[in-house]
């Protein structure tokens, strides 16, 4: 293996980082422009995400100023474990809405919108009613927002981990 990062790490390093802002950022458009409610597990897959977005924005640093390339490596490698995270949680997700398996029994939104009239309060807690897990807000071409990110986890570890292994 090469003491010094390759362009290969370099491009990794950039798609991943581009890319897991892409699917998150999606996530935050369908949420906050689209109106869909995440539930408890579309929250839950979020998470691998946001402590990926900086970790490969520290890979592309790290190959870009030429520091050790076991560190992009390693970078890389994490990554590709947040993934392989992300997938297991959009595989658990997709079953339960697809009804496989049960889901947690708490399982609903815990971001609503929040009222500036305190004098609705109460009438506007009630009119909003968190999705369930096991119910697909939207399916397009027959997949869930769960299936989809299935999906983009997949790529993206697949691309993680090769890119980590390359010279």
């Amino acid at each position: 293996m090469s003491a010094t990062n390759s362009p290969i790490h370099f491009r990794t390093a950039v798609f991943l980082f581009l890319a897991m802002i892409f699917t998150v950022g999606s996530a935050l458009g369908f949420q906050y422009i689209g109106g869909y409610l995440p539930c408890k597990l579309c929250l839950e897959q979020r998470y691998p995400y946001y402590a990926g977005i900086p970790l490969m924005a520290l890979a592309v640093a790290s190959s870009s100023l030429k520091w050790p390339a076991s560190l992009t490596r390693l970078l890389l490698a994490l990554g590709g474990l947040l993934m392989l995270v992300g997938l297991g949680l959009a595989v658990f997700h997709a079953g339960v809405e697809w009804k496989f398996w049960a889901g947690p029994t708490d399982c609903t939104a815990v971001s609503m919108s929040i009222t500036t009239d305190a004098g609705n309060l109460l009438k506007d807690m009630n009119a909003i009613h968190p999705p369930a897990c096991d119910t697909a807000a939207l399916r397009v071409l027959g997949l869930s927002f769960a299936g989809w990110n299935a999906i983009a986890s997949l790529i993206l570890m697949i691309v993680a981990f090769r890119g980590a292994v390359k010279a």
